[in-house]
């Protein structure tokens, strides 16, 4: 049966650190959605001021960050009852503050690395090599995994100016996958092989270096228990629409998870099309699926 079309709305830009981002993915949304045969209407957001045509029948949310990701254009979206593409205003809160994230994920039983919230330089008890990330940043903003003493007071100063607190955790040592999901769908597991020691900011966005392995080479039990574990976050987190989840495998092939994106990367390039490749689903495809799921939830 033939997909309804809609007056989609595709919000971008926003005010957050990855307003550039934001607008690379949403450009690349409008323009598979439109040859997808949706009546498209690109919405640049550069303010909290939205205002929004209740003309349009659905809003395709492609804004990271603050503002996108932590649940706040979803709850304008729900008040003005405008379905929208991901997840709820309640779960993007969550998924998107990674310390309520750890509580949900420790009481489910899912394994993730040790950390501990500081607010304070003196307050670290972990051990050295640790990553220390902003609670509430995505793209590997303000990340950094600090090796020694040496680089300790650097990377807490950077990180802490971005937040009122940072989360300190266990260096995992070994292999970084992810997993998206659309829908009901678990996509193949992609492995990230970045030149440098992690897949950072410039790994991800600026470098043309950094390998992708899709399917990640893993046997058949670990990559069956991986995704399994990926669609257990998605549902214990209220996840919905689509949404990414994040591994670090160690050497003893124990995968460790560090958080959920819910709205990922949607330029072709980006790492749930990627997957979605992988699995037959082409990128305008994908984009509809989303939209589809806003308006009919699976």
């Amino acid at each position: 049966m033939e997909q309804k079309r809609y007056r989609v709305g595709v919000l971008m830009g926003g005010i957050s650190s990855e307003r550039d981002i934001s607008l690379a993915s949403g450009q690349a949304v409008a323009a598979a959605l439109a040859q997808y045969g949706h009546d498209v209407h690109p919405i640049r957001v550069d303010d909290t001021s939205l205002v929004w045509d209740m003309s349009l029948e659905v809003a395709f949310i492609a804004l990271h960050g603050r503002y996108g990701e932590d649940g706040t254009i979803q709850r304008y979206l729900e008040s003005i009852q405008v379905p929208f593409t991901g997840s709820s205003s309640l779960s993007a809160e969550c998924s998107f503050d990674k310390v309520r994230t750890r509580e949900r994920l420790t009481q489910a039983g899912l394994p993730i690395p040790r950390g501990e919230l500081i607010r304070q330089i003196q307050d670290r008890t972990l051990s050295f090599p640790l990553v220390i990330k902003p609670p509430r940043e995505g793209s590997s903003v303000g990340c950094a995994i600090v090796e020694n003493e040496a680089g300790w007071e650097e990377a807490y100063l950077i990180t802490s100016a971005l937040d009122h607190a940072v989360l300190v955790e266990e260096y995992i040592a070994g292999r970084e996958l992810t997993v998206g999901i659309v829908g009901d769908e678990v996509l193949p597991i992609v492995e990230i092989v970045p030149t440098g020691t992690w897949f950072d900011f410039d790994a991800k966005y600026r470098s043309d270096q950094t390998r992708y392995e899709i399917p990640a080479q893993l046997d058949p039990q670990l990559t069956h228990a991986i995704k399994e574990m990926a669609k257990n976050v998605y549902d214990e987190l209220g996840a919905a629409g689509c949404a990414r989840v994040d591994f670090r495998l160690d050497e003893s092939n124990h995968p460790f998870v560090l958080e959920l994106n819910s709205i990922p990367g949607f330029t072709p390039k980006s790492l749930l099309p990627k997957a979605a490749a992988a699995a037959g689903i082409s990128f305008p495809e994908l984009c509809d699926r989303v939209v589809q799921e806003a308006i009919n939830p699976s």
